[in-house]
């Protein structure tokens, strides 16, 4: 094995477990936005529950498509990223807060 295989292996590798991860994160984000109350959208002033879930069913699709494939296209699984990374760092943080909900939180 040459120093390039290994280091072809490895990085194939890297993006694999990102894409899984991403993946992973991104269909529970989507479960999350589904079985949500409409109602807490509205109430902290987001985007309604149709959009997210639209949105969040779209980006999965994109991760578990383009993730661990050529450069070419990676600026698609980079779209679903972000998308992800949104509905997951603000609004399920604040759509939680609303709802009283503690995933992966300590509750004081």
């Amino acid at each position: 094995m040459t120093v390039q295989t290994i280091v072809l292996t490895v990085q194939q590798t890297i993006l694999l477990v990102i894409t899984y991860a991403c993946g992973v994160t991104s269909l529970v984000a989507f479960v999350h936005a589904a079985v949500t109350r409409p109602d807490a959208f509205t109430a902290v002033d987001a985007q309604s529950k149709t959009f997210w879930v639209a949105l969040l069913g779209g980006s999965t699709l994109l991760i578990w498509l383009f993730g661990a494939a050529a450069l070419s296209v990676w600026f698609l699984f980079l779209i679903g990223v972000v998308a992800m990374l949104v509905y997951v760092v603000d609004v399920r943080r604040r759509v939680d807060e609303i709802l009283g909900r503690s995933w992966f939180r300590k509750t004081r």
